[in-house]
């Protein structure tokens, strides 16, 4: 893994019983840069997302964060499934018992890597600051002494934690909503939340799951302006799914290309819009329709 890359796949396999999803998939992520995940429905891209984030553990392969000044092996954290034998061992149980509390998602946020989702997954009865507050539960000052008698200490974790939730509410352009109920937004409104949410924690790499699906062309513009002002102000890389191909070539510094659970292409825009192979899985070729 190079110095230039903040995320490393390799080998990348998922199994879900007989069915294989994703198969040798390999790609690395250059850090500052905006890389997007292409590929048709059902190509995996979002079973790569979810493998990278915490939610599925691949079954085979290599997923390598470099982040916080540190290398992460997430398929690691993530911890190892049970296995009968474990629980006459107590120690080896102690350990995967641990992993299944402490692992998972949290640990590989807490890692540097944040995403959103293709489904919104709002607080909808939290008002909108809410939402930022709750997504920064692990960098408040969780001692009950300190909460109980509300510690110099306490006060000082609750006012940066607020403050940083009013940066993000007005960096999207929500600032006049903070107190308005998630669920009474537009949809527009939602998506540029979640993102907000996602950076509340402090990302180094943001995954973002078709952050333009359901917006209308101009709200997809604000949004492609959105991610390079991100990228570019605050030292971010970022990792898209997107099926819009205007936002996907204009934004975008590196495309990877996945058809039926395999990388069938990568590199630049320019590169990635004549390649054979990528028109093929999108359009199909003559005898695919005989």
């Amino acid at each position: 893994m190079t110095q230039d890359s903040i995320l490393q796949v390799k080998g990348l396999g998922m199994q879900f019983g007989g069915i294989r999803a994703l198969h040798q998939v390999s790609f690395e992520v250059s850090r500052h840069s905006i890389t997007a995940l292409i590929g048709p429905n059902g190509a995996g891209k979002t079973t790569v997302f979810n493998c990278l984030t915490g939610f599925y553990r691949a079954t085979q392969g290599q997923i390598k964060l470099q982040t916080r000044q540190q290398t992460t092996d997430v398929v690691q954290i993530l911890g190892e499934p049970f296995q009968w034998g474990d629980f006459i061992r107590p120690r080896q149980f102690g350990s995967r018992l641990f992993y299944k509390l402490f692992g998972g998602v949290h640990r590989v946020n807490q890692a540097g890597l944040a995403r959103t989702f293709q489904n919104i997954r709002l607080f909808r009865e939290m008002s909108v600051v809410e939402n930022l507050l709750v997504a920064q539960h692990r960098q408040l000052n969780r001692n009950l002494l300190a909460g109980v008698f509300n510690t110099p200490a306490f006060r000082h974790s609750e006012r940066e934690a607020l403050e940083r939730a009013f940066y993000w509410l007005e960096q999207v352009d929500l600032l006049a909503s903070a107190n308005r109920l998630a669920g009474e937004l537009s949809y527009g409104q939602q998506r540029r939340l979640e993102i907000a949410r996602a950076m509340c924690t402090q990302p180094e790499l943001l995954c973002l799951d078709e952050p333009a699906a359901g917006l209308n062309p101009a709200e997809t513009e604000a949004l492609s302006q959105m991610i390079q002002t991100l990228r570019r102000q605050h030292a971010l890389s970022i990792l898209l799914i997107e099926h819009d191909m205007g936002l996907v070539m204009n934004t975008s510094d590196h495309i990877i290309v996945l058809d039926q659970g395999q990388v069938i292409a990568e590199g630049t825009p320019e590169v990635i819009r004549n390649h054979p192979d990528v028109i093929t899985a999108y359009l199909g070729t003559e005898e695919d329709f005989l």
